[in-house]
């Protein structure tokens, strides 16, 4: 029990962390607040509604280990390195593919909703 309750105070202090220092996840959690509501009016079912706040919660997933790999690399060195520039360059795509992905599960349910498809 106690290692979970150590887990869950980890959890905790670096979700506060990237809430304070990075602006791109306090937009994320801004929109997965907008995407609970929202998820309810335009999923069609419960499954669906799930799967919209999942593709949001994916999206900050991507987006916190982006920020872990960056600031690890900004710890290494503070020099301009290739390498490490491809690996941040990198963790962006990662966001960047789970943003498109989030946005066509929610396109998807918005036409499905609209008896598009």
């Amino acid at each position: 029990m106690l290692r979970f309750w150590r887990a869950t105070i980890n959890t905790r202090n670096g979700l506060a962390f990237a809430i304070r220092s990075e602006q791109a996840v306090r937009e994320e959690i801004a929109a997965l607040a907008i995407s609970l509501p929202l998820a309810w009016l335009i999923g069609v079912t419960a499954m669906r509604r799930v799967e919209l706040v999942a593709a949001v919660v994916l999206v900050l997933v991507v987006e916190l280990l982006n920020t872990a790999i960056e600031k690890l690399a900004d710890r290494l060195t503070t020099d301009h390195d290739p390498q490490i520039g491809r690996v941040k360059d990198m963790g962006s795509a990662a966001v960047g593919v789970a943003l498109v992905m989030g946005g066509l599960f929610w396109l998807f349910a918005i036409a499905e909703r609209m008896g598009a498809i």
